[in-house]
């Protein structure tokens, strides 16, 4: 995948080593521990040894592909990500709290769709989120999602009320 993508305010690119640091500071906010808990990272170590496995992975088309995203002026402000499920792939992303409301998750889906959908040779991808996440389907529709299902079913684990969504 060519990479960086860039974007108006932002640009989406590899994972460093270098940036555990932030990939722990980013993954501690009240959001991401109450919408996807597995995406949190108590301590650098741990950042350390997550961010050692998913820089492997780019070179593989059978894992999750998580890509920093990064103001212009430099700041790490989050991910965005394609995972592989059962039936397909799977879109997901986060901005850091300090960062959220601005705009920057819309503007990071809506230029890595096209690229990883070409990298990875797919016509389409799935968003799911909890149905009460309404910031992550704000961004899902604004970038052209459709709706595919309502209802409780498994998310990470437990059953929840959840949206599917697809593009």
């Amino acid at each position: 995948m060519r990479l960086p993508i860039k974007a108006r305010r932002l640009y989406i690119t590899q994972f460093e080593e270098d940036m555990a640091e932030t990939l722990q500071i980013n993954s501690i906010d009240e959001d991401i521990k109450r919408f996807v808990p597995d995406e949190v990272f108590e301590t650098i170590e741990d950042a350390k040894e997550t961010l050692s496995y998913l820089i492997s992975c780019y070179e593989r088309k059978d894992s999750p592909l998580v890509y920093p995203i990064i103001l212009n002026e430099g700041r790490n402000i989050g991910y965005v990500q394609a995972v592989p499920l059962l039936e397909g792939w799977e879109i997901g992303y986060h901005i850091a709290k300090p960062f959220t409301g601005y705009g920057y998750a819309s503007e990071a889906v809506g230029v890595f769709l096209p690229e990883i959908m070409q990298y990875l040779g797919i016509h389409h991808i799935f968003g799911i989120c909890l149905a009460e996440n309404i910031a992550s389907s704000k961004v899902l529709e604004k970038c052209g999602f459709t709706l595919i299902f309502d209802g409780n079913d498994l998310y990470h684990g437990q059953m929840q009320h959840i949206y599917r969504y697809v593009y």
